[in-house]
């Protein structure tokens, strides 16, 4: 057997949709039903038409390569997007911003870029639950992952106070999400403030995950962005990189765009290390990013769609599970149910064909316990009549 390969590799844990496929292997579901899945964050919502027809009117792009940089075209859409959506200076669209591909792979790449292996016993922050990637990047960093669990008790916000000094001295990168996947949780700025003080103090770099921050339910009370809250506070962007994505914002997520934004200096590092890791975006892709970050008319009806969803559902779970509250922010309904979460998937599997992903796979044991068990995580992400077909059916347990 050939034994050259990365050793860290084998750290990394089976991802939570394989164990899911494990967990329901030998599972019948309820013919009776038709299946409702809820378990995957995939928008459903119809790609906008826009959106299509720029794709296809660029064509052309694929053509010619495209470069790590990105258009200035596209740089300049991304730039004029977030000083209106967060009411900041415009970003520099020559040092502060990157297209990425999806902010699934960049949040994975920036751990690469900005661990530094010649310091012993690096340490990367993470909320518990989590988007696994923030594991699987530190741990292929070679760093040790360090999990602050996400609990009710503390309204889902991670509580630094608790991290020992030994930890925060060796801490490299803090990820964290607002709003969070899977509670919806969304950061004040209270709670920027004193995480911008962390970062000063240790010196590490904040890396704010927000490819949720355009799916919320009040149109006149949008959740607060990390550069937003960096602004407000009087700062500059000093070690913070934030993370957005067009995937769930215009529901294209197999246009696989996004863009990083912040720090001008790790901007500078992270794109010579894109350059080598040879990740440009299509330029097709680009053009049809441009016209997705210039339209807001098709957000305001995504967010409507998903808030009449969360309107009508909520309320009609809550008749079974007594704790599930609408979120901050997101797609997502983290419910607290009081029962064994795995045994909950299979059943609502098995005998109501709606499949569900348990709480303890998006999270690990941490400090003496698991964050996600007892809750499942519900992605209302199918159409509303289906979403109303499942409750209904849970209705019935």
């Amino acid at each position: 057997m050939n034994e050259n390969f990365n050793q860290n590799l084998s750290l990394l844990q089976p991802y939570p949709f394989q164990r899911l496929n494990q967990l329901f292997a030998d599972i019948t579901p309820n013919s009776q039903y038709t299946p409702v899945n809820l378990s995957i964050g995939e928008p459903k919502h119809q790609t906008p038409a826009i959106i299509q027809q720029s794709l296809i009117d660029n064509i052309a792009g694929l053509a010619n390569y495209p470069t790590t940089k990105g258009t200035l075209a596209l740089r300049e859409a991304i730039s004029s997007w977030a000083a209106r959506r967060f009411n900041i200076p415009a970003l520099d669209v020559e040092k502060e911003i990157i297209p990425v591909n999806g902010s699934r792979e960049a949040l994975f790449a920036l751990a690469q870029a900005v661990i530094d292996t010649t310091k012993p016993n690096a340490v990367v922050i993470s909320p518990n639950p989590f988007y696994q990637i923030y594991e699987g990047a530190a741990l292929l960093a070679g760093a040790e992952p360090y999990f602050i669990n996400t609990l009710p008790e503390t309204q889902h916000a991670m509580d630094f106070n608790i991290v020992p000094t030994d930890i925060l001295n060796r801490t490299q990168l803090v990820y964290v999400c607002s709003p969070g996947n899977p509670s919806g949780k969304v950061m004040s700025l209270a709670d920027w403030k004193a995480l911008f003080a962390l970062s000063d103090q240790y010196g590490f770099t904040i890396a704010a995950d927000e490819c949720y921050s355009e799916i919320y339910f009040d149109e006149a009370n949008p959740p607060l962005g990390a550069l937003q809250a960096a602004n407000q506070l009087g700062r500059d962007y000093s070690r913070l990189i934030m993370f957005s994505s067009l995937s769930k914002r215009s529901n294209v997520p197999g246009l696989r765009s996004g863009f990083v934004a912040g720090d001008a200096g790790i901007i500078e590092k992270f794109l010579l290390y894109r350059t080598y890791h040879g990740c440009a975006m299509s330029l097709a892709a680009q053009a049809a990013s441009v016209t997705a970050w210039g339209d807001e008319s098709h957000v305001i009806e995504n967010r409507r769609l998903y808030t009449e969803k969360f309107n009508t559902i909520t309320p009609m779970l809550k008749t079974v599970w007594p704790a599930v509250e609408m979120p901050d922010a997101a797609f997502y309904l983290w419910v607290q149910t009081g029962q064994d979460d795995t045994a909950l998937a299979v059943q609502l599997k098995r005998d109501l064909n709606i499949t569900v992903l348990p709480g303890s796979y998006l999270a690990r044991e941490a400090h003496g316990v698991n964050p996600g068990k007892g809750f499942i995580r519900m992605a209302l992400v199918a159409t509303l009549d289906e979403c109303i077909e499942a409750a209904q059916r849970i209705q019935t347990l």
